[in-house]
């Protein structure tokens, strides 16, 4: 297998002390509200009705503040193995892990908001190098998005989707990998779907949890469950969406919350965990609390909540409604995640869907709510890509 470039350096996460000593004097002199009006017992998934209920968000501060060892998750950043090479101007960090297997197929997993490379990495060592033998090993590439976690943030616009993508199929030509699968959720799923779209000479094929169907289809057809998905979807947009128009219209206005104030970056993203995950009450009944503020202080220390909120200026409703995905596509559509494409409409842009599936459990963030489903899925449907694509 070719060699990675010179262009590409290995890079170690490393926080200072002071930074460290300054979250936890910001942790304890935080200014809290009064407790919200909508007040009920747990568990109950109301008492999330005006967002992040106080007493939860007091438990977390105080966790975070006296317990929570953020030198661990460095060092496991560290073990996997971190690298950084600039594209376009822009430094991309990236986590890489190969495959002791010869048979490897190289793989790119794209996060999204408000996740970052925390959401893959209890799954990278499982699928870079698998204890069964006979299932499918990866040389597995986790990208951080532009203006996330140790990547550079842009100074100017233009940093959308689309040129991620072109970005992503330089970084795995830079090591090595000219063909490659692709898999994403959320910003990773739409940025898998323009992979997959715009790069098939590159792209061998795409595993998504997100699809999206062109603009405009009728409802005809659907089954009574797909109708009550594209209801669903209608409501998130309608009622629960305030944080992404806010974000992809004003997202200034919200960074300076989220780059000066822990609690504030905590509550804007626990409030996600909360609604999005496949839980009844709390994301601590399939999350652990230390893996969401792994991925909250990894926004702190790196002071990239302004910047990771501009993918939504940068990207909101931009995907080109003409792309069309002829590579070979598996799709999971997770019961309780926020958009759940019927198939119908999905086969309009994924033109050679080799494997659909529809679990029983799981959100938004499969590979932190259920990773060893998400694992197993990934691996089938990576393989049905792989068998279409020889």
């Amino acid at each position: 297998m070719p060699r990675p470039t010179s262009d590409v350096h290995a890079f170690e996460a490393h926080a200072t002390d002071a930074d460290l000593d300054d979250l936890r004097a910001r942790l304890a002199a935080a200014r809290l509200p009064e407790t919200e009006t909508v007040y009920r017992a747990a568990p109950d998934p109301r008492r999330w009705d005006q967002g992040v209920p106080l007493a939860d968000l007091i438990d977390v501060v105080n966790y975070w503040r006296t317990e929570y060892n953020w030198r661990s998750f460095e060092e496991r950043l560290n073990r996997i193995g971190q690298f950084r090479t600039t594209i376009d101007g822009l430094g991309i960090h990236f986590l890489h892990r190969r495959s002791a297997r010869a048979d490897a197929t190289p793989l790119i997993l794209t996060h999204g908001w408000p996740d970052s490379i925390v959401r893959f990495i209890d799954v990278v060592d499982d699928l870079a190098n698998p204890k069964d033998e006979a299932a499918p090993a990866f040389h597995v590439v986790v990208p951080s998005l532009p203006g996330f976690g140790y990547s550079d943030k842009p100074a100017t616009t233009g940093w959308g989707t689309e040129k991620i993508a072109a970005a992503w199929v330089e970084l795995m030509g830079r090591l090595g990998y000219r063909e490659f699968v692709a898999h994403g959720g959320d910003w990773g799923g739409n940025i898998t779907t323009v992979l997959g779209g715009r790069f098939p000479a590159h792209v061998l094929g795409i595993h998504s949890t997100f699809a999206e169907a062109p603009p405009g289809l009728p409802t005809d057809g659907l089954t009574t469950v797909e109708r009550e998905w594209t209801e669903e979807t209608r409501d998130f947009w309608r009622h629960r969406a305030a944080y992404a128009k806010q974000q992809a219209t004003r997202p200034q206005t919200i960074g300076y919350s989220l780059v000066d104030s822990p609690v504030g970056l905590l509550a804007w993203i626990l409030d996600k965990f909360a609604e999005w995950t496949d839980t009844e009450d709390s994301p601590f009944e399939t999350i652990s609390i230390d893996r969401v503020l792994d991925d909250v202080t990894l926004y702190w220390l790196t002071r990239t909540g302004a910047s990771a909120a501009r993918i939504y200026y940068e990207s909101h409703n931009s995907l080109d409604p003409e792309l069309r995905v002829d590579v070979p596509s598996a799709l999971t559509m997770y019961p309780r995640d926020v958009e759940k494409c019927p198939r119908p409409w999905a086969q309009e842009r994924y033109r050679q869907i080799v494997r659909w599936r529809s679990p029983e459990t799981g959100g938004h963030f499969p590979s932190l709510e259920v990773p060893e489903y998400f694992i197993a899925d990934l691996r089938e449907g990576l393989a049905a890509v792989l068998a279409a694509a020889r």
